[in-house]
């Protein structure tokens, strides 16, 4: 089985084991699944979107398939920037036993824009919102064009675009599932 942690902060990440110490508090979870139907014909995020306090670790698990839970970020593939400025990008790698998981732990507020670098051309995308909603993840999904220190950022893709929940529905919901 997969499994990683990565602490995102304003600095790196950090990989550490899974192990608390005693006495430690532990970070609040919340889990989102990758899943997929038998076939592969559809493959989502559940929940595909969440609101979460900082400082919580989320855990992507798979259920079925492979999969990657990738950050909307210029380090990513050069993918455009939607998530906090100040806050470091994940990628998982490929995961692809069921059960594989890879956790983060996100302390920086803001809109957190992801994707899974295999299925996100099938709108396989999903978004956190940690506290107040903030950053580029707020702005329209073409806001960097025509900008000097964008160029060469791949847009989100059309499926992806219209797959993500708004960030009005996270924030009132606190969990959105798929349509």
């Amino acid at each position: 089985m997969t499994s990683r942690r990565a602490f995102v902060t304003g600095g790196a990440v950090a990989l550490v084991g899974l192990g608390v110490r005693r006495g430690a508090r532990a970070a609040p979870l919340v889990e989102i699944h990758m899943r997929a139907t038998e076939r592969g014909e559809s493959v989502w995020f559940d929940p595909i979107g969440v609101w979460v306090e900082r400082g919580t670790t989320v855990r992507w698990i798979v259920e079925r398939d492979v999969h990657t839970t990738n950050a909307y970020h210029p380090k990513n593939d050069r993918h455009s920037l939607r998530i906090p400025e100040a806050a470091t990008p994940w990628d998982s790698g490929f995961l692809v036993e069921k059960g594989a998981h890879f956790d983060v732990t996100l302390t920086v507020e803001g809109v957190y824009d992801y994707y899974c670098m295999p299925h996100e051309e099938a709108g396989m995308v999903g978004r956190i919102v940690v506290g107040k909603p903030s950053g580029p993840g707020t702005r329209p999904f073409d806001y960097f064009s025509g900008r000097s220190d964008a160029a060469g950022w791949k847009p989100v893709p059309p499926a992806a675009r219209q797959a993500f929940p708004s960030v009005d529905a996270i924030v009132r919901r606190k969990i959105v599932r798929r349509g």
